[in-house]
């Protein structure tokens, strides 16, 4: 069986269908897409830290919304994160993707994860493949 890149509802980030999942909403702009999330304490890595596999869970799926904010299905082919500062789960976080580029199918993207008062914990460069 080939995957697709469909949308199923079920994503663990943003699938509104997965009760354990993260259900994230986005709101798009031209190449950009936007979602405050407050992380819960489950996602822990460290007391009171998120994990880092979560932070860039969610540094990723602000890089696929933008590419949506497109009209593009794409997954992710290559990506490099570089951590700031720990990150809390005890408030609001927000995380933004741009589209810095396309060519064919290949996208070049960005994202950060940073708090209300704009401290930047994470940041994300990309290569995503967009669907045929």
């Amino acid at each position: 069986m080939k995957p697709t890149v469909q949308d199923d509802r079920r994503c663990f980030a943003c699938g509104p269908e997965n009760q354990h999942g993260l259900q994230m909403v986005f709101e798009y702009g031209e190449g950009s897409a936007r979602c405050v999330v407050t992380p819960k304490t489950h996602l822990s890595g460290w007391s009171a830290v998120m994990h880092g596999g979560i932070v860039v869970t969610l540094l990723d799926e602000a890089m696929a919304h933008a590419a949506i904010s497109l009209g593009l299905r794409a997954v992710t082919a290559r990506m490099t994160v570089r951590f700031r500062k720990a990150a809390p789960v005890d408030g609001p976080l927000i995380v933004e993707g741009r589209v810095r580029s396309r060519r064919g199918r290949m996208i070049e993207l960005t994202s950060e994860l940073r708090d209300e008062s704009g401290t930047l914990f994470a940041q994300a460069s990309g290569r995503f493949v967009s669907e045929p």
